[in-house]
């Protein structure tokens, strides 16, 4: 009685004190002939023992009608397993009429059996070309009609409720909830934390979960920890983390204790935005208030640790998770895994695939394509290629990914052939390549003067080159000196609406100078400063080089003054180190600009050093304007 006590509340946020009744059941009244048969069936059922019901009511079956099943279960009513079988037997000679399933639906109810009450209105709402929104009005109508009298059990809304919820017709359940309220019931806080639960993972989740709960709130429904546990839930997919640490916090004031599930989900926001330190508080408030960690929790913490490059502490924590008795599951060693083979330190990796698999735990193809990734990063293209065939040989699918791994592996070490069998072989698989695969084969063809090709096959295939496709390809005409072909391809890729990044720029600037194409370069440079693309110390070195070459230190020391006028002294430091590792020297006034620079910084053995070194450099020049 005390649960139907929380369900069953009269409200008076409908602006009355009196909510709507049920409505009496009044059924047809049956002829003198009709009782007189309906009387002698339920005599018969009462005293039938162990007799067949098929045998007992076989007399009465030629003179049965649908009203007859009502009347009887009028006089069988507190018998609820003769009930049952009488509407089975029933049942499989006809369809039973709405009212007459609803009647059975309230009795169940009466007796407890909510597994049977579930089960007979989802037989209902399951059913083939039904038409939806006229089954439940007509539904909800019997099923209130026949409340009062057949069982008057508030669970039985609570279970239409919900099994609306599980078929997915949401707007229809949110009209039981409301149309309960009408009559003075609200339903169950398990049946609104399911609605809440439906409602999050439907087209609107968030904002209309939102919306639900404090609409509900504010229609006295008492929350419990499940509920908080939903909106904690919600707030962190709408990044809205710290609302839901707030929430957290305010649970228990308002009765609910957070267990492991409200903390791990207020972890795993954070871990979402690499807010370690909050994450690692939080833990330690975890542990002082008895709550356990589990998978879900560490799990997070480990994926933060291994995205920040903290591998080995992320290691360090899987085997505090052991220690406190938390069996790690293969996502945690998956995690791990791809975080020790992107920090290439793929012997650590192997390490845990061995442990994965002394602990029986499925190795799933995520698992191999990290592996086989990492050992393509360091160029063991021959294990990387037997754990491949390893993967294929356990039935396990391999992606796009792994393919791509294995594809640029074999294209930077030389092997074209072996490359593209195995994009046929992906191919064929039913996979799609996409922009990194073919711009792996475009660096590997570039070198065979086959790049361009494979760009238009990839536009036939509906896959558009992106930036780094066209850096790679322009990279590779810069390199064999087709530098008209590299400023086609810039052309292209710009009426493409392609933006270049200095990357771009870099390899077009390398080129021009290394052709000994100084005026192209200058021009690219005062390009680059129209489109607003910051050139880089990577640029300025190349056109330095040429210009030191070409002895035109003029141009070379309005390079450095340009940097230190606009006051961006660590890249012009950065470049004439540069300039001074590969034995390119500067003239009186370069060395003459950083002289000064350094005195004016107080730094005097510097100062010193420089001085020694223009002397040396600059005493065999011509130039009269020495440093002094």
């Amino acid at each position: 009685m005390a649960e139907e006590t929380q369900i069953v509340r009269k409200l008076s946020y409908f602006g009355t004190n009196d909510p709507r009744p049920f409505p009496d059941y009044s059924p047809k009244k049956p002829s003198i002939k009709d009782s007189e048969l309906v009387h002698h069936i339920s005599i018969t059922l009462k005293q039938r023992r162990c007799e067949n019901l098929l045998r007992a009511l076989k007399p009465f079956e030629s003179k049965f009608r649908p009203d007859h099943l009502i009347w009887v279960m009028m006089n069988i009513r507190n018998d609820y397993k003769l009930v049952l079988d009488f509407f089975q037997w029933y049942s499989l000679r006809r369809d039973p009429s709405l009212e007459a399933c609803c009647i059975v639906i309230q009795i169940a109810a009466a007796a407890r059996d909510l597994v049977m009450v579930h089960g007979l209105i989802r037989d209902f709402w399951t059913k083939p070309n039904l038409d939806l929104n006229i089954a439940f009005s007509a539904f909800l109508e019997k099923l209130i009609y026949t409340y009062k009298t057949w069982g008057a059990c508030p669970r039985v809304f609570d279970i239409f409720f919900q099994v609306l919820l599980e078929v997915g017709i949401l707007e229809n359940a949110r009209k039981v909830l409301d149309k309960m309220l009408n009559y003075g019931l609200v339903l169950s806080v398990d049946s609104c934390n399911c609605y809440l639960s439906r409602l999050l993972v439907s087209a609107h989740g968030p904002p209309m979960t939102m919306n639900a709960y404090k609409e509900l709130s504010e229609l006295g429904v008492c929350w419990n920890t499940a509920t908080y546990n939903i909106i904690i839930h919600c707030l962190c997919l709408i990044s809205k983390v710290e609302v839901a640490h707030a929430l957290l916090m305010k649970m228990e004031l308002k009765g609910c204790v957070p267990d492991v599930i409200s903390y791990s989900t207020v972890i795993d926001g954070y871990a979402k935005v690499q807010e370690l330190d909050v994450i690692l508080k939080m833990a330690e408030e975890m542990r002082v208030k008895g709550q356990k960690p589990n998978n879900f929790t560490f799990n997070s913490i480990v994926d933060l640790l291994c995205k920040s490059g903290k591998v080995v502490d992320a290691e360090k924590l899987l085997r505090e998770m052991i220690r406190q008795g938390v069996t790690p599951d293969k996502v945690i060693y998956a995690t791990l895994i791809d975080g020790f083979c992107r920090s290439r330190n793929v012997s650590a990796a192997f390490r845990l695939f061995g442990e994965m698999q002394e602990h029986e735990l499925f190795v799933d193809s995520v698992v191999y394509a990290s592996l086989i990734c990492g050992l393509c990063h360091i160029g063991e293209l021959a294990e990387a290629d037997k754990l491949f065939n390893e993967m294929l040989g356990r039935g396990l699918e391999a992606d796009v990914i792994t393919y791509t791994a294995l594809i640029d592996g074999y294209c930077k070490g030389g092997k074209i052939r072996t490359a593209f069998s195995l994009h046929n072989q992906m191919v064929l698989r039913g996979l799609v390549p996409n922009v990194v695969t073919y711009t792996a084969l475009a660096d590997g063809l570039c070198k065979q003067v086959q790049g361009l090709r494979l760009m238009r096959d990839m536009e036939l295939a509906g896959i558009w080159p992106d930036i780094y496709t066209y850096t790679t390809l322009i990279d590779a005409h810069c390199k064999s000196g087709e530098m008209s072909r590299a400023h086609e391809l810039l052309r292209e890729m710009l009426h493409k609406g392609i933006r270049p990044t200095v990357v771009t720029f870099n390899v077009l600037m390398t080129g021009f100078c290394r052709s000994g194409m100084l005026e192209d370069g200058e021009k690219l440079l005062e390009w680059m400063l129209e489109k607003g693309v910051m050139p880089n110390t990577s640029t300025y070195n190349s056109l330095m080089k040429r210009y030191c070459i070409q002895k035109n230190m003029g141009s070379a020391t309005e390079i450095y003054r340009s940097f230190i006028r606009k006051k961006r002294y660590a890249e012009a430091r950065e470049l004439f180190g540069k300039m001074r590792e590969e034995g390119l020297h500067g003239d009186p006034a370069i060395y003459g600009t950083f002289l000064d620079m350094k005195y004016k910084e107080g730094d005097v053995n510097a100062t010193l050093q420089l001085c020694d070194e223009s002397i040396e450099n600059c005493l065999v020049s011509k130039s009269s304007s020495g440093v002094t």
